[in-house]
């Protein structure tokens, strides 16, 4: 579904990704792993467009560049994205926070798809809230329903159970893995929590200092690795 290869990228001097290159194979969940400042926001900030790469190459779907795509064209394309810190807009309501996800479909939809409310209820519940009155757990269901708007074939999420309650955090694994097997979707997560990765995700990249240094299957998480890449 997705394949980087030698994937650079500099801010100023600091080269932050150094020869990049993995795979999130379709129908799967790819963890993506490492200590902080390593680069996995930057990587996914590269898949999206938001900035810019010295070169490489981010195959889609086995024949699209990305690189050569405009940032509005990846989300048309079926790419959805929930970055760090949701950025949900905290003035809308939340039904109104789910409609701007509609602008990026490439088919004109106008009606908010039954399935965002079916996978967090929540979101149905609190349809005329506002964003912003939402606890951060149920602004975290909110970014990822205005992404799943999209109706995405590949959905990115960027740290989504930062600094929300565990038992939500639960549920967005469990919504993951409904999505992966009963919708064929592609997940890349970048998740720093081992039980979730775990428990959730299939597959697991690790970075430091902006290269993939380890993969595998998730059951080949080693404590080694763990303890070289992982532990603070």
């Amino acid at each position: 579904m997705l394949k980087i290869n030698q994937l650079n990228q500099y801010y100023g001097q600091s080269h932050t990704l150094r020869d990049l290159s993995l795979e999130a194979p379709k129908g799967r969940c790819t963890c993506i792993m490492g200590r902080n400042g390593v680069g996995k926001t930057t990587l996914m900030k590269a898949i999206m467009g938001e900035v810019a790469i010295k070169d490489g190459s981010v195959l889609y779907q086995g024949e699209t560049e990305l690189t050569r795509k405009r940032v509005e064209d990846r989300s048309r394309m079926g790419i959805g994205y929930v970055p760090q810190g949701r950025q949900i807009f905290p003035l809308l309501t939340v039904e109104d926070n789910l409609r701007t996800g509609l602008a990026a479909r490439s088919d004109g939809q106008k009606k908010i798809p039954e399935r965002i409310y079916e996978l967090f209820p929540v979101l149905k519940e609190m349809r005329h809230r506002r964003g912003g009155d939402l606890s951060g757990g149920q602004q975290q269901q909110l970014a990822i329903g205005r992404a799943l708007v999209l109706e995405p074939r590949l959905l990115i999420l960027d740290e989504p159970g930062e600094g929300i309650q565990p038992n939500i955090v639960q549920q967005i694994g469990e919504v993951i893995r409904q999505l992966i097997e009963e919708d064929q979707l592609t997940v890349l997560l970048v998740e720093q929590k081992l039980p979730f990765a775990r428990k959730f995700a299939d597959r697991f990249v690790i970075m430091d200092r902006g290269k993939n240094l380890a993969e595998g299957e998730i059951a080949e998480l080693s404590d080694e690795l763990i303890k070289q890449y992982l532990t603070v």
